[in-house]
């Protein structure tokens, strides 16, 4: 019998994930049951994945999900945004952004959020801390709200806010979002400077003020979930001895351990034929992004940590980078740092549905 693709496990860092592979097994398309109910079909293969992501018969848009589904964003006429939207309004909204976001831009910040990471890891003192509460949040943050202009001061509230995105009761969510909206608006008063006055210069004339601040959320909320998550593993990594350059460390932590183990949820807009399965209207449709990156018999090339297709991750470079600096600092600021306990005694847990996997802790002696 499959296992449930969507239910909240915890187990050690060295044991298989059971689902992957029964996912494959089952074949290229696998129909499972859905978390809201109803059916729901899963890619698990790397050629049809790319198909998937960028077929424009299949929409991301909420509206077109089955009725009483919950748990996703308003629809794109409710709020627009880059994780609803397709076609050219997507297309628009997404060159407002990517130009704040290019590789050049990035890597221009390089030594600023270098010195972020080793502020921030100095910070904690020495001694055993744990990354995974003290680190994993704020660094992704800090970054962030430097870059778009935010007060730092404002870091506490942000990360207090991110970290109740998944509060399971009945409208913390919408609250939360609208508190980190509100946040997000510190970076557009007069004389600030960075990315969200950027923003706002760059996207259409008459854009309301409150599409702007959810923009800025997105940006916020998406930036810190992209980092978080990959950190606990990369360092995980790099203490327990893996020698290897920067960069090959960081994309092989993203490829088995990226930072969605899903794609956020797709719906046909008609019926569709999909891997020899005809697909009604409204069909929900994930891709097993970790599932595909970890397959034994992938073909070489692009993995689909950030995605494929026009909705590819706009904010790819910035996670990259903050990565990269992780390592780095910690490899030249602080060469004797150990994990705390053994490698093979951490734990992840992932935490259902489409939510990403992290560490449950990750104990460290931080001995510069």
């Amino acid at each position: 019998m499959l296992p449930d693709p969507f239910a909240a496990t915890t187990r050690g860092i060295t044991e298989p994930d059971p689902v992957r592979p029964a996912l494959r097994a089952a074949g290229p398309l696998v129909e499972v049951a859905a978390p809201s109910g109803g059916k729901a079909w899963i890619v698990t293969d790397q050629k049809l994945a790319r198909e998937v992501l960028s077929d424009p018969r299949i929409a991301k848009d909420p509206a077109l999900a089955p009725e009483n589904w919950t748990g996703l964003e308003q629809t794109a006429a409710e709020q627009p945004s880059l994780t609803t939207l397709d076609g050219p309004d997507h297309t628009g909204l997404r060159r407002a952004h990517a130009s704040l976001l290019s590789a050049k831009r990035i890597q221009a910040q390089s030594d600023r959020i270098h010195h972020i990471a080793r502020v921030l890891l100095t910070d904690l003192g020495g001694g055993t801390v744990d990354l995974m509460d003290g680190f994993s949040t704020r660094f992704p943050l800090t970054v962030l709200l430097d870059l778009l202009g935010i007060p730092l001061h404002l870091l506490d509230a942000a990360v207090d806010a991110c970290r109740r995105m998944s509060d399971p009761e009945p409208g913390a969510q919408g609250k939360t979002i609208a508190a980190l909206a509100d946040l997000a608006a510190a970076g557009l008063t007069p004389n600030r400077t960075g990315l969200a006055t950027e923003l706002r210069d760059n996207l259409p004339p008459g854009t309301s003020e409150n599409d702007l601040r959810y923009h800025l959320f997105g940006l916020i909320f998406a930036g810190q979930l992209t980092t978080d998550a990959s950190i606990g593993f990369l360092i995980a990594r790099l203490l327990d001895g893996d020698t290897t350059p920067e960069g090959h460390l960081v994309r092989e932590t993203l490829r088995v351990h990226p930072p969605a183990p899903f794609t956020l949820w797709r719906f046909t807009t008609t019926e569709i034929d999909l891997a020899g399965v005809r697909l009604p209207s409204g069909a929900p449709v994930l891709v097993d992004i970790q599932g595909i990156n970890t397959d034994p018999a992938r073909k070489p090339g692009p993995d689909l940590t950030f995605g494929a297709g026009p909705h590819f991750c706009v904010g790819a470079q910035l996670a990259q980078l903050e990565l990269r600096a992780v390592a780095t600092v910690l490899r030249t600021d602080f060469p004797r740092a150990r994990l705390a306990v053994p490698y093979a005694e951490l734990r992840q847990t992932f935490l259902g549905g489409i939510q990403g996997t992290r560490l449950t802790g990750l104990p460290v002696l931080l001995h510069p």
